[in-house]
């Protein structure tokens, strides 16, 4: 699949611990819970019979949350697009392409997903008798905090969901707190075709949430969320900061982009403001998006004090 595929259905869908020398007990887990739950789902209400033990997760974001909320031994196969954490069990599973047989296969109790392929993949797996949620691209941070509390509910792991997000907005808030922007601008590269995120996606409510103007924002008259700029236009707004969120797909770097015919002249360039992202953590929703927050409020830090 070719990576401006991959980059428009990612789109449509998007901290360190402190070294201790006393380790702190892990909270315990939830009890079972009542089962059956019903959950409010993007594809409808959807009833779980019993705690489920062996969950398929074919959404990257849904699986790094599962493991987060400590549900993590009660899944049985993640996609081949879940990188995190290196304990997900990774298959040959397709998000994009489900494999309705391979999921039955495993005696698969709940499958998670992003995408309702087709329109007949939950149907197809409820013929089968597997209940399946489909959490798409959050909007926003409270969608993102109301999937992990979702997923909490349906796996019967609902105070280590609130105890995730709790943390999450505890992390985000003193992020906030502690940076301040005057007005500096960024771009935003999620691929080297040079398309973008503007300031209503959840992406760039990331970097809205500490005050940097999006220079994408004026080249999206469509509203789509991710147009594809120009290198004259980029060149043109001359950002104070560049992030690179296709360092790890294609191999783009601060060297790469000095390179780029005309852009030695913009400002990041020359100051070196040229951040390079993990790919996966700037484009998932789940509780990594305190590490992209960090990573934004850093390069801003670095860009201030200079």
């Amino acid at each position: 699949m070719t990576r401006t595929l991959t980059t428009l259905l990612a789109v449509a869908t998007l901290i360190a611990a402190s070294c201790s020398t006393t380790s702190t007990p892990e909270p315990a887990p939830d009890p079972p819970g009542e089962f059956p739950v019903t959950i409010d789902a993007a594809n409808g209400p959807v009833t779980i019979p019993e705690r489920p033990t062996k969950i398929v997760s074919l959404s990257p974001t849904a699986t790094e949350s599962l493991f987060a909320i400590s549900a993590g031994d009660q899944v049985a196969a993640v996609d081949d697009q879940s990188s995190y954490p290196a304990e997900a069990p990774v298959t040959s599973l397709s998000g994009l392409e489900p494999n309705i047989e391979a999921i039955a296969a495993l005696d698969a109790d709940l499958v998670v997903m992003m995408f309702d392929v087709g329109g007949s993949t939950v149907a197809a797996l409820a013929e089968v008798g597997i209940p399946s949620l489909v959490q798409p691209a959050a909007v926003d941070l409270d969608d993102a905090y109301a999937q992990i509390e979702m997923l909490g509910a349906a796996t019967g792991n609902l105070a280590e969901a609130a105890s995730v997000v709790a943390s999450m907005q505890g992390a985000i808030d003193r992020i906030v707190a502690d940076t301040e922007a005057s007005g500096e601008t960024y771009y935003h590269e999620l691929d080297p075709l040079l398309y973008s995120a503007t300031s209503q996606t959840f992406t760039g409510e990331m970097y809205g949430l500490l005050g940097l103007v999006n220079i994408a924002d004026d080249a999206d008259p469509d509203g789509f969320g991710y147009p594809q700029l120009s290198a004259e236009h980029i060149v043109a707004e001359n950002p104070d900061l560049v992030f690179l969120a296709d360092t790890k797909c294609c191999g783009e770097s601060a060297k790469s982009i000095s390179e780029r015919p005309g852009w030695e002249t913009m400002s990041a360039v020359q100051t070196g403001a040229i951040v390079e992202l993990d790919d996966d953590v700037a484009s998932r929703w789940g509780p990594r998006v305190v590490e992209f927050l960090s990573a934004i409020a850093e390069a801003l830090g670095a860009l201030v004090d200079a």
